[in-house]
């Protein structure tokens, strides 16, 4: 989930920087999300910080002073966000007692984070809706997220019994 949240939020930016014709920037979004999956991977957890103030800082820009497709900048936003949490999840979650009680925790957190990001797509469809900007391509994001979602679902309740 780790992987797809930093993923699904370059792509997203880039995506919506790319809409507006600034693709070079967004080349440099992307070229920062495989560096930020390089650190994920390395286990640079420090990088998380990094991510989320560039995916926010982005996002606001594009957002509020260039008057960008808000769903882009509302996805990348909303999937930095699960990036740094899930980063620093994993951290915490070693110091959990036992299986069981690192599988409750496991549980409640991403039951919370998954309604976390369920209201802001929410919020970002009803943005992108209302400034008449709901396409295929929103679309299509919203079916890849849900999708990954029902298979962290899925991949839970198998590995739990």
């Amino acid at each position: 989930m780790l992987v797809a949240s930093i993923a699904i939020g370059g792509i997203s930016l880039a995506w919506g920087y790319a809409q507006v014709g600034l693709s070079q920037f967004a080349r440099w979004i992307i070229v920062f999300s495989a560096f930020w999956l390089l650190a994920a991977w390395r286990r640079w957890r420090w990088f998380a910080y990094v991510g989320i103030t560039f995916n926010f800082l982005t996002a606001a820009l594009g957002l509020w002073f260039l008057d960008f497709p808000p769903g882009w900048m509302f996805a990348g936003a909303i999937c930095g966000l699960m990036a740094w949490d899930l980063t620093y999840f994993q951290y915490r979650e070693r110091f959990a007692a036992s299986d069981e009680e690192r599988r409750l925790v496991e549980l409640r957190h991403l039951q919370r984070i998954s309604a976390l990001a369920l209201l802001g797509f929410l919020l970002a469809s009803l943005a992108m809706g209302l400034k008449l900007q709901f396409n295929f391509e929103w679309a299509a994001l919203l079916v890849l997220v849900t999708a990954l979602s029902l298979m962290q679902i899925i991949r839970w309740f198998r590995s739990r019994g």
